[in-house]
């Protein structure tokens, strides 16, 4: 069916509590998707240790998934548009649950591999389907009420994650070990796929754009050809075929970006569009967006291996200790958007770049300070000033990059905005190989053991901090180019197109 085919379904009676079932099924698919983000990360030690991955493989497991969702993000929303949301909701969630299986009985690393990156692949048809059912399965005057629930899902995902994560290792059950972290997925993919092909009203976009499947391979190609060198090249001692493969991928996006401009001029429907980063404040909180992610995959991933391998701490005692961060972004966060941007704009997400900034050096200190002795409770001084630095910035980042984005343009904004996120995040699990292992000697993390161990852990984990607080400098300056107050370019009289609100940011 194409696009001009294509019509909207009728939204459900305002007494139809099928609309409810409906909400509870597609946010607990959001929900399963954030939690299975930030679940792994605990669990990489046991990974390592029972499946027996090498480091470079802890990275793909990680960077694998969120390579494969970013690339498909656009191309999965598009595909909901032309063929209905409610049929790629259910073939998302189905796949997901399918990976999900695959991951759990992984016979080793390089299946777990492939199966968190089918995993991403399938997250990317799933995701974007959620907040467009919500759009038409609700009338405008309960969306408000429906998106402060689905932000409260959020916080409660990036809190439950980690710590669900670190139980469900700890317990070990049926022995089991990380395993049980993708199998409980599964009785949710399949309830969801039940209840979701009886309560979901199937809708489409009335005018959908046609896919652009060379766009996305292009792109990830361009990924694949940066990061595969960036991930093995310390293990193979930088060959130099990585550094032409690196190269390469500057040549791969310069193709991107001629493809992108001819298809934008022969039918409307690129996968970028290249015309929105005319926009000076767009093409600024682009750049912010990337780069924030990139500070976000180095440090996750980096004070994961610091707390396990480096301090030799169990998965339950480092998943609470995350504990304080969470809570401290998601008050942030509230605040940010309903108090303080409103009265004082830009300077609130630069304040938050500069706060994020002192609890990175806190964090140094503090690990410098106290040495292989610290405490959980030391942590929460700059874990929360992190997490009041980031919420302040997360939050509100959005709106200030779509403030000067004309209206009928805003669908692909958002969704590029969420790619590039996602992209930036995949390139900083990469930049690990650089940050932190490279400082941390190969033989020394191979045959080391007790305080020899964690004191190389320790050195990786401050040097790769010294990285994020610079990136979040860098940010501070880039910031200088949004809007110093956003504009309120949708009046609330106005239906929000769907497109515009396909997927909110999500923090790992």
């Amino acid at each position: 069916m194409t696009s001009s085919e294509t019509s909207p379904t009728p939204q459900p009676a305002p007494g139809d509590r099928r609309r409810w079932f409906a909400l509870a099924i597609v946010m607990t698919a959001a929900f399963m998707d954030l939690v299975d983000v930030t679940i792994v990360n605990i669990a990489i030690p046991s990974i390592r240790r029972e499946a027996g991955a090498s480091f470079s493989q802890i990275q793909w497991i990680t960077a694998g998934y969120a390579l494969a969702f970013a690339a498909g993000l656009i191309t999965g929303g598009r595909l909901g548009d032309i063929h209905g949301r409610k049929r790629l909701f259910l073939i998302g969630i189905g796949g997901f649950t399918i990976a999900s299986a695959l991951c759990g009985f992984a016979a080793n690393p390089e299946m777990l591999v492939a199966s968190r990156i089918l995993q991403g692949a399938m997250a990317a048809l799933m995701v974007p389907q959620v907040l467009s059912i919500v759009h038409a399965t609700f009338p405008a005057h309960e969306r408000g009420k429906v998106f402060g629930l689905f932000g409260a899902v959020v916080g409660l995902g990036a809190v439950t994650g980690p710590l669900l994560g670190a139980l469900l290792t700890e317990w070990n059950l049926f022995g089991l070990e990380w395993r049980p972290i993708f199998l409980i997925n599964l009785p949710v993919g399949i309830a969801g796929l039940i209840l979701g092909s009886r309560y979901i009203t199937e809708s489409k976009a009335p005018k959908a754009l046609k896919l652009d499947l060379v766009g996305v391979a292009l792109v990830t190609l361009g990924l694949l050809m940066l990061l595969y060198p960036l991930t093995r090249g310390r293990e193979l001692g930088w060959p130099l075929w990585g550094y032409v493969s690196m190269a390469g991928a500057l040549v791969v996006l310069a193709v991107l970006v001629a493809y992108e401009r001819r298809k934008a001029g022969r039918d409307g429907s690129p996968l970028v569009e290249l015309s929105l980063f005319k926009v000076k404040s767009f093409a600024a909180g682009i750049a912010v967006q990337t780069v924030f992610g990139v500070a976000l995959g180095i440090f996750f991933l980096v004070w994961t291996m610091y707390m396990q391998f480096g301090l030799g701490w169990r998965p339950l005692k480092a998943g609470l200790t995350g504990i304080p961060f969470s809570i401290a972004v998601s008050v942030a966060a509230g605040m940010s958007v309903q108090t303080l941007v409103p009265r004082f704009g830009r300077k609130v997400l630069q304040a938050g770049a500069l706060v994020m900034a002192l609890g990175v050096l806190l964090y140094i200190w503090e690990s410098e300070h106290y040495g292989l002795s610290i405490a959980p409770w030391q942590m929460a001084l700059p874990l929360i000033v992190m997490g009041v630095g980031m919420g302040l910035i997360v939050a509100p980042l959005t709106d200030a990059i779509l403030s000067e984005v004309p209206r009928e343009h805003s669908g692909s904004a958002s969704g590029l905005i969420n790619t590039v996120q996602q992209m930036g995040n995949a390139l900083g699990l990469g930049l690990v190989s650089v940050v932190f292992f490279g400082v941390i000697d190969d033989r020394l993390t191979e045959s080391a053991q007790g305080p020899a161990m964690g004191a190389a852990f320790a050195d990786g984990f401050q040097h790769a901090l010294g990285w994020v607080a610079a990136v979040m400098a860098v940010i501070f300056l880039l910031m200088f180019a949004l809007p110093k107050r956003p504009a309120q370019h949708v009046e609330e009289a106005e239906e929000p197109s769907p497109a515009a609100e396909k997927e909110p940011v999500l923090v790992p």
